[in-house]
């Protein structure tokens, strides 16, 4: 898959991501860019764990990569919430 359909992807992903964590905090902006990451992270997982084929902008496609985005958004939530914290 080309670099600009994986930013696509990821975009996606981080919107979806942000419509299901929706909780007031951190941004659009910011959940965009982590789903980007996260896009990479569930195709990484999904390839390397379930065999799944990341070959394009299909439906496993795009439920791995919203998957790689809750968990990198989460993340990235927990550590910011424990950093502003202490």
């Amino acid at each position: 898959m080309s670099i600009i359909a994986w930013l696509i992807l990821g975009l996606l992903a981080g919107w979806i991501a942000n419509m299901i964590m929706s909780s007031g905090r951190g941004g659009l902006v910011a959940d965009l860019l982590l789903g980007i990451v996260g896009a990479f992270v569930g195709g990484f997982i999904g390839s390397a764990i379930f065999g799944a084929d990341v070959s394009g902008i299909n439906l496993t496609s795009i439920v791995l990569a919203v998957l790689g985005a809750i968990i990198v958004v989460g993340i990235y939530r927990a550590v910011t919430r424990q950093a502003i914290r202490q």
